[in-house]
């Protein structure tokens, strides 16, 4: 899913218009880092060979800010090097983003990024654990959670090559229950918790929801290639207590959403995942 700019960063892309502001740049690139396109015209620094933004952040920010379409407050759990928040602060452009992210390099990344895009006045980004009871004390909750939790216990994958991708991969600082526990607490009444988490462990993400308290609104599989079973979830919660009594059997939560197929079996772009792409400011990909 990442892609690299054109090299004269042109306003068209293959017959697509990127929308949205120019950025004012002026941040270099280092040594083992690359700048690649993100939302429109927004770019990303990420290291060559280190953990890159990927389709598990696009679809979670794009189905977020769908059913969240109007916050005022956006946090982003475990963000890395800023690719959710950064393309949830582009489609919701009143929005003030937090982020919280424990690796100093992915958060110094984050930091390029924010700058290169001048959104510094609007996106704060804080080095610190998501599982932290205190976590952003002081600030107002907030109306939209975002979350990227890592799949698997330590033990049950192989560690990622680099570093930097071990967290991303592996819950060695939080499973998806903690990332619900902490959304649960940073809500604002009536906010949205949007995660993604791999289809094969459905219940497990469900679980984790419903312990902590929030109720699955909305579900929708994202299918990487017709006939492989392999996929996402991503999932849309509110909590319990800022709901009607029964309201998950009155309203039949959550809704399961028709799935999102990304590639063909002959490997062509599917249209529903370009209609997604467009949606956050990608090209197509048809």
């Amino acid at each position: 899913m990442p892609r690299p700019s054109a090299p004269d960063d042109a306003p068209a892309y293959k017959g697509w218009t990127r929308p949205g502001p120019v950025p004012p740049g002026g941040v270099e690139v280092e040594p083992g880092e690359t700048l690649d396109g993100l939302s429109g015209r927004w770019r990303i620094f990420q290291l060559q060979k280190g953990n890159r933004f990927s389709v598990d952040d696009l679809v979670t920010a794009w189905y977020g800010t769908t059913w969240c379409p109007s916050p005022g407050r956006i946090a982003d759990l475990g963000s890395g090097i800023g690719s959710v928040a950064l393309m949830a602060a582009w489609r919701c452009p009143g929005a003030v983003v937090h982020t919280v992210e424990a690796q100093e390099q992915s958060l110094r990344l984050a930091l390029k990024s924010i700058r290169y895009n001048g959104q510094e006045g609007r996106i704060f980004p804080r080095l610190g654990d998501l599982r932290d009871p205190g976590l952003f004390a002081g600030e107002a909750p907030f109306d939209l959670v975002l979350g990227t939790p890592p799949y698997w216990p330590e033990g049950h994958r192989l560690p990622a090559a680099h570093p930097q991708s071990v967290p991303a991969r592996l819950e060695v600082r939080g499973s998806i229950a903690d990332y619900a526990q902490a959304a649960a607490r940073l809500l604002a009444p009536g906010g949205l918790f949007a995660c993604v988490f791999p289809n094969d462990q459905r219940g497990r993400a469900l679980t984790a929801l419903h312990e902590a308290g929030l109720l699955c609104l909305h579900r929708r599989e994202i299918v990487f290639k017709e006939g492989e079973p392999y996929g996402l979830d991503v999932f849309a919660a509110a909590r319990r207590q800022d709901l009607p009594e029964d309201f998950e059997a009155r309203a039949q939560c959550p809704e399961v959403e028709a799935p999102i197929l990304i590639r063909r079996a002959d490997g062509s772009v599917d249209p529903a995942i370009a209609r997604v792409r467009l949606a956050v400011g990608f090209p197509p990909g048809l």
